[in-house]
């Protein structure tokens, strides 16, 4: 199996929805290690962003999965806008996956603008899309979609959301880890 994964950055300080509370990445990494130590993936892919993405990569690590990183934009414009930007010291995880990875299974940067209104989107067609040659790759059959999140989209345009649907064409299992305390 392989994981595609795409899920929620951590809340930004002052957020009136919680979809993913710093408080609750402890829950989502340990949720996580079950779901991978139950599964055994042959590899895992995702972009790496804070919250979902980078706790994803760091247990995929801890536990021997090959990882691979899609970005939308150079990965120092990225870690600007999407990892360092919300509360957590997410900066030093960020590089010390992006080095790992590199090494691994190599991370794929798009080149897309930070302007360019499409670019997340076009880089969940990406993560799917590597998840398949990664399928290929290691001759396993099945490809899962992990989605990150609190169970719902936050509104019609919702990324997270776009990655689950697109998923679903391609007949990918779901797979949903809440974000959110029950």
């Amino acid at each position: 199996m392989v994981i595609a994964l795409a899920g929620r950055r951590i809340d930004a300080s002052g957020a009136e929805v919680n979809r993913f509370p710093l408080a609750n990445v402890h829950k989502v990494k340990e949720d996580l290690r079950k779901y991978f130590i139950s599964t055994r993936p042959a590899a895992l892919v995702c972009s790496g962003a804070c919250g979902a993405d980078l706790i994803a990569l760091e247990v995929g690590g801890s536990l021997n999965i090959r990882r691979s990183m899609v970005l939308p934009f150079d990965a120092a414009l990225f870690k600007s806008t999407s990892v360092t930007d919300r509360p957590g010291d997410w900066g030093e995880l960020y590089d010390k996956i992006c080095q790992d990875v590199a090494d691994e299974e190599k991370i794929q940067v798009l080149g897309y603008s930070e302007h360019d209104d499409e670019a997340y989107l076009k880089t969940n067609f990406a993560i799917l899309k590597r998840a398949e040659a990664l399928a290929d790759k290691y001759e396993v059959s099945e490809i899962v979609a992990a989605i990150v999140w609190e169970g719902r989209p936050k509104d019609k345009d919702d990324i997270t959301e776009h990655f689950k649907k697109t998923a679903e064409k391609k007949n990918f299992k779901i797979e949903e880890i809440i974000t959110i305390v029950q």
